[in-house]
């Protein structure tokens, strides 16, 4: 029996077993064993060779943007609308059949866009292009899920599922959970908070079916089986995701409203050009960058090319960017902007920065 029909038998029993006290630890143990098997999958289609073309394209930019949907939801044209590259659209399905990179420019930063092929339900298996697609995936700082917002098939909830199935977790933070191995001692297991889906005995069985017999457990919040699974296995993708609805020139106003208002979520038509610059205000929020400028001694800023940093940088971080030598040689900053007390301000490398702070390094 092959790994997928192993996976399909388990999703079944899981189906088949009613939800109670008497059979939680039994569910247990089937979701520890289908997310392992769902690991081999993966896996194992790594360490297949094969021939042809590359699918994945080198990361470049300040950051990378991957497009996920179901066939002629609008990728191709969303791509050729914001940025210089072409990816061909047409009104059939599976037009892009290959990854197609584009870059856009926004407040300075160089923002990758990646226009994937379309998947298919039972992509996570392995179906059309599916696990290719769903890998690149797994190298973005944001997810933009296409969607059609004239079709009225679930759509977000198969490719979420799809996603899920693959250890990409949407719009979640990681559990607050500590999970250290160690060589002896047990299992050492504490909770500083009441749990309802977990217990001891719970926990224990899910280690003993991954081998794992002396490890310390330290549990911060109440989380389900599904989220200590993953905490065990360790190769989650927790990525940002924006859904975005196509072709609302196409729907009603009262639609329209509705889609706008669910969380996480806009609404546009690449055909007429609606409501783009609002996605990539969004996009730009969602990957949480921010502008820090510099300045040498006795010149004025230079506001024409400022760095690109992740918020809550410090000025470590700054110096990094600016050259991978400079933190060595560091003896300290002046910073001119909103994070700190006076202008200019001596500071330390850990001081953090705020967006569109001035910076002057000064060395050794």
């Amino acid at each position: 029996m092959g790994i997928v029909e192993k996976i399909q038998d388990i999703e079944n029993e899981i189906k088949r077993t009613q939800k109670n006290k008497a059979t939680e630890y039994h569910l247990g143990l089937l979701k520890a064993k289908l997310a392992r098997y769902r690991v081999q999958l993966i896996e194992g289609s790594k360490t297949k060779s094969e021939k042809g073309e590359g699918f994945d394209v080198m990361k470049s930019g300040d950051a990378r943007v991957v497009m996920i949907g179901f066939p002629s939801v609008g990728k191709s044209t969303l791509l050729s609308k914001l940025t210089t590259a072409e990816s061909v659209a047409a009104a059939y399905e599976f037009t892009t059949l290959t990854c197609v990179p584009g870059k856009f420019t926004y407040k300075g930063a160089n923002i990758q866009l990646l226009d994937l092929p379309g998947i298919i339900e039972g992509a996570s298996q392995g179906k059309g292009r599916g696990r290719q697609v769903i890998a690149v995936a797994r190298t973005a700082d944001v997810v933009l899920m296409m969607l059609d917002a004239t079709k009225a098939t679930p759509q977000r909830e198969l490719l979420e599922a799809e996603l899920e199935a693959v250890g990409i977790r949407l719009n979640q933070g990681f559990p607050n959970v500590s999970f250290k191995i160690k060589k002896a001692g047990g299992i050492s297991f504490n909770a500083t908070v009441k749990l309802h889906y977990l217990d001891q005995k719970m926990v224990q069985n899910i280690l003993h079916d991954y081998k794992i017999f002396n490890a310390d457990i330290v549990i911060r919040e109440d989380i389900t089986v599904e989220q200590f699974i993953d905490v065990v296995l360790g190769n989650r993708r927790y990525i940002k995701c924006i859904y975005c609805y196509n072709k609302i020139d196409q729907i009603t106003m009262e639609e329209v409203d509705r889609l706008a208002r669910e969380p996480n979520t806009v609404v546009v038509s690449c055909e007429d050009d609606l409501n783009l610059d609002y996605l990539v205000e969004r996009i730009w929020k969602e990957l949480n960058l921010m502008r820090v400028y510099t300045k040498k001694r006795g010149d004025y800023p230079d506001f024409e090319d400022g760095l690109i940093v992740r918020n809550g940088a410090t000025v470590e971080h700054v110096c990094h960017a600016i050259h991978r030598s400079l933190a060595s040689t560091f003896r300290y900053a002046l910073v001119w902007g909103t994070s700190t007390k006076h202008n200019p301000q001596r500071v330390g490398i850990n001081h953090q920065v705020h967006d569109e702070d001035v910076v002057q390094v000064v060395k050794k």
